[in-house]
């Protein structure tokens, strides 16, 4: 007990100071994909004369580019390695971030217009607000497309960077530690975003939205900055101590005990990227994000508008920004513990990491169940709705940390990205068929009026009924899927 001690005392806890970097990437990561749905319905769409489905197919575009690059970002990390890989990750979706400030002056000039005013006095629904909103959703499309390729690289970056730092069954927590970022980069931009788009409207400097983009979108090249002074593998880093470079290689010596080859990363041999699609846990891990990641981006990119469109707070308001404020500080309290619970499991019950985490994950699948009373909910109290939408969100939150780190689980080291990279893909696509589906939906069923009824609703809160229900049981439709994959822990060998 004393050794332990004072092994205690001299370990360093740099592992954490990297934690925090992912953290903050992440943060930048949601913050650069927050500025577009906190802006288009207030400040960007009465300029380019957007509807909702002009919308809903410019953030199903983006779920789908980054559901491709994702495809290979994984693959690239882990060939360029975590340092590389991650600097031209962020330095490519910061570019693109800023780029979007752009895209009204081109299309403006494209269009043939003097300024901003004139465009949006065009008449709605004319054949010039047509062009006008086509050219516009095209050079968004644009824009978005280059912060896809760069975004594509955060997670499977930061996933192998966190099975490079922490031992398996600190993972899942390290996970919602950093993960928690996507929370806190949501709650933070409603804060912000809406408020510097005003300000900077209300002093004349374009539509407001485009210095939103600039501000936010610059955070990535500071964090870059920070990168490269502060990471190196562990066992090459000036800042990590023996007794901590001994606790992350715990699961190490643990084989070692039980007679088995531990073989280093840059030892080991690589699975080929077609072979990875030949596992059951592959498999289990694409289920996992086909159908959980795009509830996660549905109320992302559209929260915003639904209290707007249903409620009539706007993303300017103060109400509005206390809404989706509330919204994620749920989130991102709640879903922390996520990662803690199947800590818990195997230090307390004494269960293998993987059937923790299945069990955290059945927990958490049931949280976002109450999304099905969001809407009747609503219509008694908005903050019902927000708060419902909140616990939605932690839920998955919570859930996504525990899936994330199954991957390091059963996978060795050197394909730890590349089935990130995978498993993002499935879930960008799954987003795509989510974001333009809803877009759409919305647009339908507000021309249906009446005509259009769904569980006792009419019109578009009908068309939002549909999409609520469908996020409500995702999850478990998942976890059924993926325990009927992989029952039981199987660990790959490459």
């Amino acid at each position: 007990m004393e050794k332990k001690s004072t092994t205690q005392k001299l370990m360093t806890n740099w592992r954490w100071w990297m934690c925090a970097l992912l953290f903050i990437a992440t943060t930048v990561n949601y913050l650069d994909r927050q500025v577009l749905s906190l802006t288009w319905k207030d400040f960007i769409a009465p300029e380019f004369h957007w509807t909702d489905n002009d919308y809903g197919t410019i953030t199903a575009f983006f779920s789908i580019i980054y559901a491709i690059c994702m495809l290979f970002a994984g693959k690239f990390v882990d060939w360029m390695g975590t340092k590389k890989g991650y600097l031209w990750a962020i330095g490519i979706w910061s570019a693109g971030a800023c780029l979007h400030a752009i895209c009204g002056w081109v299309t403006m000039h494209i269009e043939g217009y003097e300024n901003v005013a004139a465009m949006s006095a065009v008449e709605a629904g004319s054949g010039a607000a047509l062009a006008i909103a086509s050219t516009s959703v095209w050079l968004f499309l644009a824009a978005r497309s280059i912060l896809a390729l760069g975004e594509a690289g955060n997670f499977p970056a930061a996933i192998k960077v966190t099975a490079e730092y922490f031992p398996k069954k600190d993972r899942a927590f390290a996970t919602s530690i950093f993960n928690s970022g996507a929370s806190i980069g949501a709650l933070i931009a409603p804060a912000t975003i809406p408020l510097l788009a005003k300000y900077f409207k209300s002093i004349g400097v374009g539509g407001g939205w485009e210095m939103a983009f600039v501000i936010i979108g610059a955070l990535g090249f500071v964090w870059m900055g920070l990168w490269i002074f502060m990471y190196d593998k562990p066992e090459n880093s000036k800042f990590v101590g023996k007794a901590e470079l001994d606790y992350i290689r715990q699961d190490d010596a643990e084989e070692e005990k039980a007679g088995k080859k531990v073989v280093a990363e840059s030892e080991e041999k690589s699975i080929p990227f077609w072979k990875c699609f030949t596992y059951r846990q592959t498999w289990s891990f694409i289920v996992g994000k086909f159908f959980t990641d795009g509830v996660w981006w549905f109320y992302l990119f559209w929260a915003p508008a639904y209290f707007s469109d249903q409620y009539g707070y706007t993303s300017d308001s103060g109400m509005g920004i206390a809404l989706i404020t509330i919204l994620y500080a749920i989130v991102t309290v709640l879903s922390i513990f996520g990662g803690y619970l199947p800590k818990l499991f195997v230090e307390k019950k004494g269960m293998n990491p993987y059937n923790g985490r299945m069990l955290a994950m059945l927990i958490f699948a049931f949280l976002p169940l109450p999304a099905l009373l969001v809407q009747s909910a609503g219509e008694h109290w908005v903050w019902w709705a927000a708060i419902i939408i909140g616990l939605a969100g932690a839920g998955h939150q919570a859930w996504s940390a525990n899936l994330f780190s199954t991957i390091g689980d059963m996978f060795p080291k050197s394909a730890i990205a590349t089935i990130t990279g995978i498993g993002g893909m499935a879930g960008g696509i799954g987003s795509f068929f989510i974001q333009k589906g809803a877009g759409a939906l919305f647009t339908h069923s507000e021309k249906m009026g009446e005509a259009f009824q769904f569980m006792g609703f009419e019109g578009k809160p009908a068309g939002y009924m549909i999409v609520f229900c469908g996020c409500a049981v995702a999850y478990l439709l998942a976890w059924v899927i993926m325990k009927s994959l992989v029952p039981k822990y199987k660990k790959i060998e490459a």
